[in-house]
């Protein structure tokens, strides 16, 4: 009868895993469809917007029979989540002024919140006039239509460390953000996404790489929130951050935590075996099973289905290719 119940609770999870993605490729939501314009001209599609790992993976994501029923329930929670995009508000409540010996810059602090979401799902961010600056710079090679009414705040020769300068762009950097973000294909882009993230995820993988495994842990663990909900489309993406802060607790002697996360990865690979990233984490998590008395027969398995399936090649280990992350 267990066994029965249990075949019957995992037809009844296909269904509806069925249904949501059914539900979600033939009707946008309201929310997407009646995304504010920004003032921009969106009219033209782009023909090849970048493909930065959100081109839909939904597309390439099914539900097949090799699923457990875990990694069944993960796939369905991703999918309802896509089913309704994620809204970001930008604020910038102040700054801060920056001296070295050479040098005098404005720090602008950007709060990055989640609508109707409580103030423990906010990320903050610093960020200079030249990164805003980069990034419109790089928009505008691959954006310029959607950009041409877009007026970015320009430099002057005097009076950029005065009070009121600082609060003109203050607002004007609050509206810019949220006219990028009201564009699909800016929003998705990699180079948006980068802007907001890519910092932080640097200066977290340059301390892994130099063993500093606390703060490196710590820097991820805040920006991998920000980035799940930017790449909210597209899972995988998030998989080399989530590994990275495997490979932090498994180095910090936290087996349980590492397991945790390494879960979390895995469940995003589930049907993208092909990833760089699986057969590293299959043999972590082998490993963190046998050290925790959990079942890892079932990873065993997987990875011997993988091997079989791979021609034999040189693999790293996840800590290798952690390491290899962001490298300038």
């Amino acid at each position: 009868m267990e066994q029965d119940s249990h075949c019957t609770a995992e037809r009844e999870l296909l269904e509806a895993v069925s249904r949501i993605t059914t539900s979600s490729t033939t009707n946008p939501s309201d929310e997407e469809e009646n995304e504010p314009k920004a003032e921009i001209s969106c009219q033209v599609r782009k023909e090849n917007p970048e493909k930065d790992d959100t081109q839909d993976s939904s597309a390439t994501l099914s539900p097949n029979s090799s699923m457990t029923t875990k990694e069944l329930q993960e796939y369905w929670r991703n999918e309802k989540r896509q089913c309704k995009q994620i809204k970001l508000l930008f604020e910038i409540p102040s700054t801060r002024i920056v001296e070295h010996h050479l040098s005098k810059y404005v720090m602008y602090k950007i709060i990055i919140l989640q609508t109707g979401s409580f103030d423990s799902n906010k990320s903050v961010i610093e960020r200079r006039y030249s990164d805003f600056e980069k990034l419109h710079r790089n928009l505008l090679e691959e954006f310029s239509e959607e950009l041409e009414d877009v007026t970015f705040p320009k430099k002057t020769l005097t009076g950029n460390f005065t009070e009121e300068i600082i609060n003109e762009r203050k607002l004007a950097f609050k509206d810019y953000l949220r006219l990028l973000y009201a564009m699909k294909y800016i929003r998705r882009s990699k180079k948006f996404i980068d802007f907001l993230t890519r910092p932080e995820l640097q200066e977290a993988y340059g301390c892994l790489r130099g063993g500093q495994y606390t703060k490196a842990l710590e820097i991820l663990l805040e920006v991998i929130g920000l980035q799940e909900r930017l790449t909210r489309g597209n899972p995988v993406a998030i998989v080399p951050t989530l590994c990275a802060i495997v490979v932090c607790h498994k180095d910090l002697e936290n087996p349980a935590s590492a397991f945790e996360y390494g879960e979390k990865a895995l469940s995003r690979l589930c049907v993208h075996t092909s990833h760089r990233y699986y057969m590293p984490l299959l043999e972590t998590m082998i490993a963190l099973a046998y050290e925790l008395g959990k079942d890892f027969l079932s990873l065993q398995e997987k990875l011997e289905e993988w091997k079989t399936k791979k021609d034999p090649v040189r693999v790293f280990t996840l800590k290798e290719l952690a390491v290899r992350e962001y490298v300038r």
